[in-house]
């Protein structure tokens, strides 16, 4: 398939040379990047309007700076990342994070709540040879960030759109709405209201196509809090209709627990009277 996502057939004059695009990786899985190699094998037709001059992910090439575009997957962990997320900011004409870890801290930012020094003894054999912050953090905390792409992974056909449109000079066409239109949109039967199940899908945005709603899973908050957000309200309807506050603190402390929304909802959960936090 040549053609680019959603339609957009290249229409428009093509740029007179192509966007010199780097990508990086902090802490992180590598999923996001991966998702941008899927992009470029189902519509290779980006290949005419961007030219990725290093990605180590997929090729051993590496050309200096300055870059069109810097790609970002991952959090910033070490005090190495925070160096290292200042150079490329320097180097980047326009700073694209991507996935949950660039944009929140991601999975990792768990240990934001507890102490890295107990988490690195725990798991390594020599601890006091590692270097750690206390933190995972989102990379727009560390650097000036241009636009984020949110996902755990990120969307293949989002990550496509948004690289057209910055090669094109459109805004790129990032859904606002909730994971609860996408569930209507595919006639996803809700599992909250049907099977009393905790979901986070009425506060995060869309992107994933309602995945897990769509297996009878509770939407897990991948995308991040949408828009409109009131996860207060939320938790208190799932707590007045039986889910204990022990279920509903790890579901909004997870993929994107740093996110301020939902941060801020773990912090008031954990710190209200009654049933003890975990």
């Amino acid at each position: 398939m040549s053609t680019l996502p959603d339609g957009d057939h290249g229409a428009g004059p093509v740029p007179a040379r192509r966007l010199r695009v780097a990508v990086w990786k902090f802490a992180s899985c590598d999923g996001c990047q991966l998702q941008l190699l899927d992009a470029v094998g189902r519509w290779p037709a980006l290949l005419g309007r961007i030219e990725f001059v290093q990605f180590l992910e997929a090729s051993s090439r590496v050309e200096p700076g300055p870059y069109d575009v810097g790609i970002v997957e991952g959090s910033v962990s070490t005090p190495q990342d925070v160096v290292r997320i200042r150079e490329v900011r320097r180097q980047c004409r326009f700073l694209l994070t991507i996935g949950a870890c660039a944009t929140s801290g991601g999975i990792q930012a768990l240990r934001n709540w507890g102490r890295v020094e107990d988490f690195v003894a725990a798991v390594y054999a020599s601890p006091d040879t590692i270097e750690a912050l206390a933190t995972s953090t989102g990379i727009a905390e560390h650097v000036p960030v241009d636009f984020e792409l949110r996902g755990c992974p990120v969307d293949t056909a989002q990550l496509a759109d948004v690289l057209v449109a910055l090669a094109t000079g459109r805004t790129p066409r990032v859904p606002s709405t909730s994971v609860c239109a996408e569930c209507k949109a595919a006639g996803v039967v809700c599992v909250a209201v049907t099977r009393g199940i905790p979901c986070l899908g009425p506060v995060t945005q869309a992107g994933c196509g309602a995945l897990c709603p769509a297996h009878g899973r509770e939407c897990f908050g991948c995308f991040g809090p949408a828009e409109a957000t009131n996860l207060p309200a939320l938790s208190a309807h799932y707590e007045a209709t039986g889910t204990p506050r022990g279920r509903l603190l790890p579901l909004v402390r997870g993929i994107c627990g740093w996110a301020p929304a939902f941060r801020a909802e773990a912090e008031r959960l954990a710190d209200a009277p009654g049933e003890p936090a975990p």
